[in-house]
């Protein structure tokens, strides 16, 4: 059983009752549990009472009381113990700072490393995030997710100002993010645009998503393959117009040319056999442009993590691409 958490409502996740929201978020709180969470006002909504007709919006908090296991809810229970963060990852993680002013931290999150907590997960970047506080009273707040075998540039807010305009940044597509990835093949064309929408999909791997015509949600990514090793892979540059769980990596599969170590989407084609390869997920968010909160605007870059380098090394890619991969690709902001 978790303890209190504050949560921030993302771009992807506005616009929508708040019972919907722990309906996508908490499936284990039925609907009797969350109005009794309610009218007790352990749920709240930016620090005030809710209902669970509420419509959330991009940016605002969620309290969210500690959940215990529906046949122990009206037990009482002491409140959990904190688990320590030692002084190792409390150090990792100030050691990947990429930039930090008075409002935003965006930092390097490493791969395997989970943003937020769940079933199995013994450590997530949530829960650490008291490590990141330096000067500041509060401790930062997520905006937006990368998955846990994603690296790269995460954005995260100092105070709830920061966090509503952040989060309605990436809501209103007013972010670029900038994803570098190793598929496996060549994609056909070599630069182009994939439209298509997405919806978890039920099985035995886990979240997972797929093309769903009828209900998936819409879901649009640029891509341009920088360079290329022969037939058996490529560098290829990821541009997600929308914000899907999973996105680049379903969206890469449909392509046909899934990402090197993804075995959850491309099976054993995501990997290559004969080459000693890390078998990691070679996927990477490069870098990032987003309007800063106050004025202005904040542009972060992340080196590739080390698996991804020793790759890099291997097939003899280039540091840089040249000029802009998606120039030409690009939608209108």
């Amino acid at each position: 059983m978790a303890g209190v958490q504050q949560i921030t409502i993302e771009a992807d996740d506005g616009d929508q009752r708040l019972d919907r929201w722990f309906k996508k978020h908490f499936p284990e709180i039925n609907h009797g549990r969350l109005e009794k969470l309610l009218r007790t006002g352990q749920v709240r909504l930016d620090g005030k009472r809710a209902k669970a007709s509420d419509r959330v919006e991009a940016g605002q908090i969620i309290r969210v009381p500690p959940i215990a296991p529906a046949q122990d809810a009206d037990k009482p229970r002491s409140a959990p113990k904190p688990k320590p963060i030692s002084e190792r990852d409390a150090k990792t993680l100030r050691d990947a700072v990429l930039y930090k002013d008075a409002d935003v931290l965006v930092i390097d999150k490493p791969a395997g490393l989970a943003v937020q907590g769940g079933t199995g997960l013994d450590k997530n970047l949530d829960a650490m995030l008291d490590s990141l506080k330096f000067e500041a009273a509060e401790r930062p707040r997520l905006v937006h997710r990368l998955d846990k075998d994603t690296s790269g540039v995460l954005v995260l807010a100092r105070n709830a100002k920061a966090a509503r305009e952040l989060a309605e940044a990436f809501r209103d597509k007013a972010a670029r993010k900038i994803y570098w990835a190793v598929v496996v093949g060549i994609p056909k064309p070599d630069r182009g645009t994939i439209d298509a929408p997405l919806s978890k999909q039920a099985g035995g791997y886990g979240e997972r998503v797929g093309i769903d015509e009828e209900e998936g949600r819409h879901a649009v990514t640029r891509y341009a393959m920088i360079e290329r090793a022969g037939n058996r892979a490529a560098w290829v540059a990821l541009m997600p117009e929308t914000g899907r769980t999973h996105q680049l990596r379903a969206h890469c599969v449909i392509l046909g040319t899934p990402i090197l170590g993804d075995g959850k989407y491309g099976g054993i084609e995501a990997h290559l056999a004969r080459e000693n390869l890390p078998r990691k997920l070679h996927l990477h968010a490069r870098s990032l442009k987003i309007p800063h909160p106050r004025k202005g605007w904040i542009e972060a870059t992340a080196p590739l993590p080390p698996h991804m380098k020793a790759t890099w090394k291997f097939f003899g890619f280039s540091s840089e691409p040249e000029g802009d991969p998606f120039a030409g690709l690009e939608t209108k902001r």
